[in-house]
């Protein structure tokens, strides 16, 4: 296990005030760079030592980063964005208040003074082993020590483990996913602009990344279009303590009724797997029926369907379940 030393290592800084020069620091400096906005996942990194880039690139200073701006008929967040931002704008709390419900529940009032959309999107795993610095597969290792006969791994996967068993900890992530969000990435091939469920990664496709950025990209904005505004939302996050706390399992619902029929939903469970996982099937059998406690019943059993507990985190499967039902019924 790493000592933690509380000191960081030397390392030479960048302050840029334009996206272009961001951008230009990326491509010159790659791997060995490390940028960030808020800092607090980043720094927690420094001090013990576990990651140790030779140039730290501060995108505090970078205003085209910042911001939420109307943008045709949705909106676009710039990624500085902080969450406190978000969770009190009055076009997100009136047009996309999953969103707003989602970032008011992250950590302390403190932390999303401080922290980004795009550091809560793109920050790495909580698991204890990783961070800890255990040479585990995630860390270039060939062992998952949170799967194993002694492990400790109450909080950790019950879906898409392959090697790594570590779940990923936003909760704006499975919100944004379920407005059908488009992410922008800026890296040396221009922009580029994904779907907000594509920007994150299982171990399968690469055990040393949660996302799909690569060592000189950025992830500039997210835009939100008018599909789903207005529609019947709900988000629940579970966790040990109402603050602070990362999510045991939450859950993000958008829904469209006519009447007391579902005409449309997208629904996104996190926390229980190396990505936030969109629930399709429950997502299909849901449409045309009406949301009642049967059909919401149904829907939480189908959404617990493949689990695979360890030995301390099987509690998440009825957790989920029911908070499956829940964001159908109360939507």
């Amino acid at each position: 296990m790493a000592v933690i030393h509380d000191t960081i290592e030397a390392f030479e800084l960048f302050q840029p005030a334009s996206l272009e020069d961001a951008l230009a620091l990326r491509r010159r400096y790659g791997k060995v760079s490390w940028a960030f906005a808020g800092g607090l996942d980043s720094l927690d990194w420094f001090k013990d030592r576990i990651k140790r880039p030779e140039v730290v690139i501060d995108l505090g200073g970078v205003a085209e980063l910042k911001g939420v701006r109307e943008s045709g008929e949705g909106i676009e967040i710039g990624a500085l964005t902080t969450l406190t931002e978000i969770a009190t704008n009055e076009a997100i709390r009136s047009k996309y208040s999953v969103l707003s419900e989602a970032a008011s529940q992250v950590a302390t009032p403190q932390i999303r003074n401080q922290s980004s959309l795009g550091g809560n999107l793109s920050q790495d795993t909580r698991c204890w082993y990783y961070r800890g610095g255990w040479p585990c597969y995630r860390a270039g290792g060939n062992i998952c020590y949170a799967d194993t006969p002694t492990s400790v791994n109450r909080e950790h996967a019950i879906f898409e483990a392959k090697r790594c068993v570590a779940v990923n900890p936003s909760d704006t992530a499975p919100a944004l996913i379920a407005l059908d969000a488009k992410f922008v990435i800026h890296g040396p091939g221009g922009e580029r602009v994904v779907d907000a469920e594509d920007y994150f990664i299982t171990p399968a496709t690469d055990i040393q990344r949660m996302t799909i950025l690569g060592p000189s990209d950025l992830l500039t904005a997210i835009r939100i279009p008018g599909t789903w505004a207005g529609a019947r939302f709900h988000f629940e996050k579970s966790r040990d303590r109402q603050a602070w706390d990362f999510a045991l399992v939450n859950v993000a619902s958008a829904m469209k009724l006519s009447g007391d029929t579902i005409e449309d939903i997208r629904i996104v469970v996190n926390a229980v797997g190396p990505r936030p996982l969109r629930l399709r099937d429950v997502e299909r059998q849901l449409k045309g029926q009406t949301a009642t406690a049967d059909v919401a019943e149904a829907a939480g059993e189908l959404a617990i369907l493949g689990a695979r507990p360890l030995q301390h985190n099987a509690y998440k499967i009825p957790l989920m379940r029911n908070l499956v039902r829940r964001a159908i019924r109360t939507s």
